[in-house]
């Protein structure tokens, strides 16, 4: 799509009348449904619509293509800002959608959705994270660039592009906004900006009950680029200055750039502008008739498009077209000259994995203590020269959570001191920020053609569960490496010691929590993710210890999420001893006193709950038969993950309580996390079983 410099830039009457459609479109829509938020869109309009009809590149006819800029939506409540523009510009929305906002099965719910409604390229709703999500996305297109095309002089690449984000005073209170803006700054993110809406209002009122700081001073602290634009006399968007103001952001390339925009919330209703009503309440009917008396509308008339405006607007198809031609000349240009990452770029771009790739993996040898924190440290680095497109980091914790995918290269900006700097680096280095971590890694996921992990304690999980929980509504393959997974860390004590967070996080729909025995299992569990990429997206979770552990003869039974680690000598066990990470030492040693007193026991290492419960019913009828009812489950956490599977008579070695700085074996002999007690355990549900 062509975009137009501020010397050449046209607002004609088709356009003014294009956008007071698309604040109308807003009105009518909420005032049907009865609910949703009018204002911010309306005010909007004029600024969504500049950026869909003259700056962004995009093609409606093709959302997925890959040479788009990206558009976020940060504040999420103000939907019809974007969906009004998706319709008006030849996206999959038409008129019956937009009628039917907010209503089941519409493809326009009350917050945009991912995978939902083409065009929308995040779900937003919880505020702040779209623009961690936008921050990703800017870092994601940066590493693809360096995959592709690294030595292409700036702005001459196919895989230049930008990425475009509304964000609100809402967005910009939250702390992950704070966290995502501060590593933006310091990664140079020149492909990246924030168009900020300074309505002056949210649902309590006037900003000035919560929010007063210079906004525009603080992102000059964090490394960006700023303007302002003030509004016309009447108070409307300054359409004109407001392109110059994109067109300069687009131009600074050295850093992400901010454009404060004052806006009067509904503008132009006569009674409901500037009011906190107008964010989150239908304007009425009466309201409603009186601006489209003010903006020259049949005041009787509901949802009105002109033919002429939607033709005028929909020449955004054309526009799209040539500028999809234009890229599909360049890449086959870049093809010819570059065969090799032409064929990584294919690979890449379908989610597959390069032909035996797994023959990288690492086989740990058995018997031996090994971490299983260390040994994922060691099937990262081993990943690393077979698979480019993996790339990842920690909150500050590499050297915790092995997460260091290569030690020379970090993925830094120009300029940057550290010999290890490379715009194009694999190691990524989020910095002590938690959530906007999950939410980059979300925004990363959702640009494409990379796979990224990211790492921290799984205690601190807790910090990052909101961006978790929308990694799971969009069903995203981030993978979440948390480790000193249990009071095993020790000293710490319990500010660091997780013990309700596995159960938590298996509380999350469609996410996988994988908590690996050993150092075997954590080499399939990786293998598994990593082919889930494209087949089954999701995130995942792999929780590792910070302890040594013992090491077992692989099975690759373990991507089965549940197996058979050590069959009970009887042909059907007597009792069934299941648990996870850590503990399978413990119901290993179980089996061996229940062994040698003659009673059958089994023991089942069950890393994923979530992948047992995929299998089909066979499988999981061979590994935890129903007619088995004494079973035990192990693991340092609350026990509530477990009741389904241990059954009435079932008993359950869990912590029920916070843990302690002390010795991690000391701890676990005084919590009951021994043999003797799993055996204990055993024979009490033994005894159940029989009553």
């Amino acid at each position: 799509m062509s975009t137009q410099t501020p010397e050449s830039f046209e607002w004609t009457d088709l356009d003014r009348r294009a956008v007071d459609t698309a604040r109308l479109l807003a009105a009518d829509a909420v005032q049907k449904v009865g609910n949703g938020h009018p204002g911010t869109a309306m005010s909007l309009a004029p600024a969504a619509y500049t950026i869909f009809q003259k700056v962004m590149k995009h093609d409606p006819a093709d959302p997925e293509w890959t040479g788009r800029d990206r558009f976020v939506l940060s504040p999420g409540h103000t939907s019809l800002t974007l969906y009004t523009q998706l319709f008006l510009a030849g996206y999959e929305l038409e008129l019956d959608d937009l009628k039917a906002f907010r209503t089941q099965g519409s493809k326009t719910p009350g917050h945009p959705e991912y995978g939902h409604t083409a065009g929308v390229e995040t779900t937003t709703g919880p505020l702040g994270q779209g623009a961690a999500n936008a921050v990703g996305m800017a870092m994601a297109a940066r590493y693809e660039r360096g995959l592709f095309d690294p030595e292409a002089p700036e702005g001459t690449s196919p895989f230049d592009h930008m990425i475009w984000a509304i964000v609100s005073d809402g967005d910009l209170e939250e702390g992950v906004s704070a966290e995502a803006s501060s590593l933006a700054g310091h990664q140079k993110l020149g492909n990246l900006v924030f168009l900020y809406d300074d309505n002056h209002i949210s649902i309590e009122g006037d900003t000035e009950t919560a929010f007063s700081e210079d906004v525009l001073k603080r992102y000059e602290a964090y490394g960006w680029h700023t303007q302002r634009i003030e509004p016309t006399a009447d108070g409307d968007v300054d359409v004109p200055a407001l392109h110059a103001a994109l067109e300069a952001a687009r131009a600074e390339t050295g850093r992400p750039s901010i454009i404060a925009m004052r806006t009067i919330i509904a503008w132009p209703a006569p009674t409901a502008r500037n009011t906190e009503a107008s964010h989150g309440s239908a304007l009425g009917d009466e309201e409603i008739a009186a601006t489209k008396r003010v903006l020259g509308f049949d005041p009787e008339q509901t949802f009105e498009v002109s033919d002429e405006v939607l033709n005028h607007a929909r020449r955004a198809l054309d526009r799209g077209a040539e500028a999809h031609a234009a890229w599909d000349k360049k890449i086959a240009e870049w093809r010819t000259a570059q065969p090799e990452r032409a064929e990584l770029f294919d690979r890449v771009s379908k989610g597959e994995l390069p032909e035996g790739w797994q023959d990288a993996l690492p086989v740990f040898e058995e018997g031996k203590s090994v971490a299983t924190r260390a040994a994922s440290g060691k099937i990262l680095q081993a990943l690393g020269p077979v698979l480019p497109e993996l790339w990842g980091g920690s909150a500050d914790l590499a050297g915790s959570n092995n997460t260091t995918i290569d030690k020379t290269s970090s993925f830094l900006p120009k300029g940057n001191p550290l010999p290890e700097a490379n715009p194009y680096g694999r190691t990524v280095h989020f910095g002590i920020r938690e959530f906007s971590m999950a939410a980059e890694m979300n925004g990363i996921a959702l640009h494409g053609n990379t796979r990224i992990y990211g790492g921290t304690f799984l205690v601190f999980s807790d910090y990052m569960r909101n961006a978790v929980r929308m990694s799971a509504l969009m069903q995203l393959p981030v993978t979440y490496v948390w480790t000193h997974d249990s009071i095993g860390l020790g000293e710490d004590g319990p500010t660091h010691q997780p013990v309700e967070h596995l159960a938590s996080l298996r509380a999350i729909p469609g996410l996988n929590v994988v908590r690996p025995a050993d150092a075997n299992e954590t080499a399939i569990a990786w293998a598994e993710i990593l082919k889930r990429h494209a087949t089954d997206p999701a995130p995942h979770g792999l929780a590792l210890t910070r302890q040594g552990v013992p090491t077992y003869a692989p099975n690759e039974d373990a991507a089965k999420g549940g197996y058979v680690l050590a069959d009970s000598s009887t042909e059907v066990p007597e009792v069934i001893i299941m648990a996870t990470g850590s503990e399978v030492q413990l119901a290993m040693a179980a089996r061996d006193a229940l062994e040698a007193e003659g009673t059958g026991a089994r023991v089942v290492s069950m890393p994923c709950v979530e992948w047992f419960d995929q299998q089909p019913a066979a499988y999981r009828e061979s590994v935890l038969p129903a007619a088995v009812k004494a079973r035990v489950a192990v693991e340092a956490g609350i026990g509530l993950t477990w009741y389904r599977y241990v059954g009435d008579a079932g008993r359950i070695v869990s912590l029920e309580h916070f843990g302690a700085s002390a010795d991690a074996n000391a701890l676990f002999a005084e919590y009951g996390f021994t043999p003797e007690n799993v055996a204990a355990a055993a024979r009490a549900s033994l005894a159940a079983a029989r009553a």
